[in-house]
């Protein structure tokens, strides 16, 4: 298993890039985000790759960064999404939009991507909704850890949720005081992080 390529960049390509390892160049495979994330042609890159094994092929996938390369993990489990569509939707949509699209489960989001059909884009938000942690399942996690009890610091917790999933600190603000003003102190952290959410993306 290839985990990374740290060399120079050689080439670029629509959809791929070629990395220079100690005179050997690696043909990688990359979402238009991860390319367009790489220096210029003779800089050094270092690349979190995926290596691909068929029956007659063997294929090295890139990312810009480990989190992507997670999300493109997640995205090749679920039926019918292959390496290309995958890449697709990483291009279209950077992990934090993702994570958005699949907790308030917005299939139109990740139909953006080319090739991601309505059908396609529901099963993806559907059966990756629980895979990713998402704000419905108890307790919600924040970096790793459970999020504190909802007593009291329901809203610093909606902020640090809304945090992990990408958004900047301003706008989240914005959201989670949104949430708590419609729903009040008694509140959960599960609704006020959905609710937050749902502003957010307005």
């Amino acid at each position: 298993m290839i985990a990374h390529l740290k060399g120079l960049l050689a080439s670029t390509g629509l959809d791929s890039a070629v990395v220079d390892v100690g005179g050997v160049g690696y043909l990688v495979a990359m979402s238009a985000r991860s390319l367009s994330a790489l220096g210029g042609v003779g800089e050094a890159v270092t690349i979190h790759t995926e290596m691909l094994v068929g029956e007659d092929f063997i294929r090295l996938v890139g990312f810009a960064s480990e989190t992507e390369r997670d999300w493109f993990r997640l995205l090749t489990g679920v039926q019918g999404v292959g390496a290309r569509v995958a890449l697709a939707i990483l291009s279209a949509l950077d992990p934090a939009e993702l994570s958005r699209a699949i907790a308030v489960q917005d299939k139109a989001m990740v139909a953006r991507a080319n090739g991601v059909g309505p059908k396609l884009a529901e099963r993806i938000v559907r059966e990756l909704k629980d895979k990713v942690g998402a704000l419905a399942t108890s307790p919600l996690t924040i970096g790793g850890a459970p999020a504190a009890s909802v007593t009291g610091g329901v809203q610093a917790d909606a902020l640090s949720a809304l945090a992990s999933l990408g958004f900047k600190p301003g706008e989240a603000s914005v959201a989670v005081n949104a949430a708590y003003e419609e729903l009040g102190e008694g509140a959960t952290l599960d609704a006020m992080v959905r609710l937050a959410l749902r502003k957010a993306a307005k």
